[in-house]
């Protein structure tokens, strides 16, 4: 391995808050794929709030690189005790590290805690740096005497720089919307086939007969009760999977704190009282085009098709009418698919220490990686949309 030129110099910080903020979001603002989870303000309040700290198995230590007083690389980076609120499971290889007496935890890991939202990972002012901090972080976690270290859902100057340093790449599928440029919800619905645009309206349908009217709140139209009333939605639901959230309340009194633009609501109510909401985040790159984030949502009472109506059909139209260019629905859920999310390919980078497993892992992730493409044609073969044929 190469040795990091002197020039860099190298800091750890034990919280976001020591880095400032102007110097970080500059970074950002450079960014190829820029997302607005990667920010200092959303980081930080993760760690404010204590959502992220050591006793939720998250240890802050973010990797930056410095040349004087100028920050120019860093990523977040945490010590992981645990491999919850990553959406890339890797327990498996924990499991075999155990049963060989060894221990996986801690573990290094690049990533923005419990989203899944593809974009770059390693900030960075150019590619020169990027690649420093590429290799100031490989020797950072061989220097801790760590098992691993984990990128994930980073982008392709990620994946450029970590695939020249022998990372492992891993492939996963996420369902994305893109708009087609329809004039309404009623255009998109007709681009469908028949049994998917039948199916779309009878859930409607259901919801509607149910007696649930939606409302849209978009940026300062969000006040505090209307946060008070999402955060009951989103523990309750959380608690009725029998966890705890991995959210506080004062973790959403930050985001409406700072950059309250970013953030549209969907508010639900039945007889005049409000009963569910979803929660969706923008971002808006440089050439103007807007991207869409799925991220939270809950309910106080069961509504058949509610989580379709929320999470789904409220949040395409809003984007068809705002001229939203892609909606990300999250990770995992083929049903996506049948509300027309299509199919798209996300990646994650790992380096093992141990070069036994880390040739069995290597092993594991290369027929992996085949299945999940092989999946991922499948899946595009089976598109809601109607074929120029029909």
């Amino acid at each position: 391995m190469p040795n990091l030129p002197k020039d860099y110099d190298i800091r750890v910080l034990n919280r976001l808050a020591e880095c400032p903020r102007d110097a970080w979001d500059s970074l950002w603002s450079m960014a190829p794929n820029p997302t607005p989870f990667m920010r200092h303000a959303y980081l930080c309040a993760l760690e404010d709030t204590g959502c992220v700290q050591d006793q939720t198995g998250w240890h802050p230590q973010h990797l930056s690189l410095w040349q004087g007083e100028c920050l120019v690389a860093a990523c977040p980076l945490y010590l992981k005790a645990h491999s919850y609120g990553e959406y890339v499971f890797d327990w498996a290889w924990a499991r075999a590290y155990e049963q060989h007496g060894l221990d996986y935890y801690p573990k290094a890991l690049v990533a923005v805690p419990f989203t899944p939202v593809p974009g770059t990972r390693l900030l960075a002012q150019d590619a020169q740096c990027r690649a420093a901090l590429a290799l100031a972080l490989q020797q950072w976690v061989q220097g801790q005497g760590l098992s691993s270290a984990h990128v994930l859902y980073g982008d392709a100057v990620d994946a450029e720089v970590l695939n020249h340093h022998g990372w492992m790449s891993r492939q996963q599928i996420q369902f994305h919307w893109h708009n087609a440029g329809w004039p309404n919800f009623e255009a998109f619905l007709s681009e469908l086939q028949q049994v998917k645009r039948k199916k779309i309206k009878q859930e409607r349908q259901k919801v509607a007969a149910q007696g649930v009217r939606f409302r849209v709140l978009e940026g300062q139209a969000i006040d505090a009760a209307a946060w008070d009333f999402f955060y009951r939605c989103y523990a309750q639901t959380y608690w009725e999977h029998g966890n705890p959230p991995y959210l506080s309340r004062s973790f959403f009194e930050q985001l409406a704190h700072h950059h309250p633009e970013q953030w549209v609501m969907f508010v639900a109510s039945r007889n005049g009282l409000p009963m569910a909401c979803s929660l969706v985040g923008l971002h808006e790159e440089a050439n103007g085009s807007r991207i869409a984030y799925g991220r939270y949502w809950g309910a106080l009472e069961r509504v058949d098709c509610l989580h379709f109506e929320a999470c789904y059909y409220q949040p395409i139209a809003w984007c068809i009418d705002n001229g939203v260019q892609r909606f990300e629905g999250g990770a995992q859920g083929e049903h996506k698919m049948a509300r027309a999310l299509m199919p798209t390919a996300t990646a994650s980078w790992h380096w093992v220490a141990d070069p036994r497993f880390r040739a069995a892992i290597h092993d594991f992730v290369e027929r992996e990686s085949d299945a999940v493409h092989a999946h991922q044609q499948a899946l595009q073969a089976r598109s809601p949309f109607r074929s120029s044929l029909e």
